[in-house]
């Protein structure tokens, strides 16, 4: 793109990001989404203009209103509130359709999962492994299919599980670098697992035991990895279809959206394993209590990660 049309495209809203910048009473929110604009439009000039006045102006701009932003400790302080408040769910709109995505592939796996161990018994052998299910047998034959949820210490449990969730959700991050397809996969190996886990569990005759049990802490856990997936293709796709950017500019700004996307997953990550390490281990937990904790997840999730980013990007045009 020739810098005069690039100008031309943007000009007014540099202009508008001017005038908010004259108003004391700004709110931080809205700084912290023009600085987001500014540095995506430097990017760009940096890439295209590294010698032009264009260059200059977006970098005084973009210095402008991080000063605004960050003019004292206070601000700085309520830095750590805003990634949370305003940049997560606002890269989380911007990577809906991803996410849309990622969540179809997950549902399809499940289906396969299922169907497949409908089909063959022994098929949650090859996906699960011989150990545990012969682990889960035994159990049931002790009268407890899930006792293997309170073998271990609480505190020893609640780190190993919060750390593994975190790995599992970099994996499935880090594999939008083989242009998607390794998000795609791990989301399909995962999909598969869940739905042949729980058809064995079924086939045993423990479907509403095991849901009940499982989805306590399952549905933030799940829940996670679709959006881990959606980081992966949020970084993937900028490397396949980089637009005006060059690749590598695409590339890096991808890469630095998905991973906001994963830390903003790390409260999740840590109520997850909490709830597997203090609350699962009690099989006999009234449904009551368990469906109190499934349907507020659930309602969390799609609270926080659907409509609230619709409403910050609704506000955000009311900006502009």
């Amino acid at each position: 793109m020739r810098e005069s049309a690039f100008v031309k495209r943007n000009v007014k809203k540099w202009e508008e990001f001017e005038k908010l910048l004259l108003n004391p009473n700004a709110e931080p929110d809205k700084l912290s989404e023009l600085f987001i604009q500014v540095t995506d439009d430097l990017a760009f000039a940096r890439t295209q203009y590294p010698e032009s006045r264009t260059y200059i102006y977006l970098n005084d701009l973009a210095s402008k209103i991080h000063g605004k932003i960050y003019k004292n400790k206070a601000e700085d302080r309520k830095r750590f509130i805003e990634f949370w408040k305003f940049e997560v769910p606002l890269i989380m709109y911007h990577a809906r359709f991803k996410l849309l995505y990622a969540f179809i592939i997950f549902a399809i796996s499940i289906a396969i999962g299922v169907v497949s161990q409908q089909a063959d018994p022994d098929f949650v052998r090859t996906i699960l492994g011989d150990g545990y299910v012969n682990m889960t047998l035994e159990n049931i034959e002790e009268g407890d299919v899930l006792a293997v949820y309170g073998r271990e210490d609480e505190m020893d449990s609640f780190f190993g599980i919060t750390f593994n969730n975190v790995r599992v959700s970099f994996f499935a991050f880090a594999a939008g670098l083989i242009l998607s397809l390794g998000t795609g996969f791990l989301l399909f190996q995962n999909g598969v697992m869940v739905g042949c886990f729980f058809t064995f569990l079924s086939q045993q005759g423990f479907m509403g035991e095991a849901f009940k049990v499982v989805m306590l802490h399952g549905t933030l856990e799940l829940s996670a990895i679709v959006i881990a997936g959606a980081a992966g293709f949020v970084m993937g796709n900028s490397i396949l279809f980089p637009g005006t950017y060059s690749r590598m500019a695409s590339f890096k700004k991808g890469a630095i959206r998905g991973l906001k996307i994963v830390m903003g997953l790390m409260p999740v990550f840590i109520m997850a394993g909490f709830i597997e390490g203090f609350f699962t281990r009690y099989t006999s937990m009234p449904w009551v209590i368990s469906g109190t904790i499934i349907l507020g997840s659930a309602l969390f999730i799609i609270y926080y990660y659907i409509l609230y980013p619709i409403k910050i990007a609704n506000e955000r045009q009311k900006i502009i």
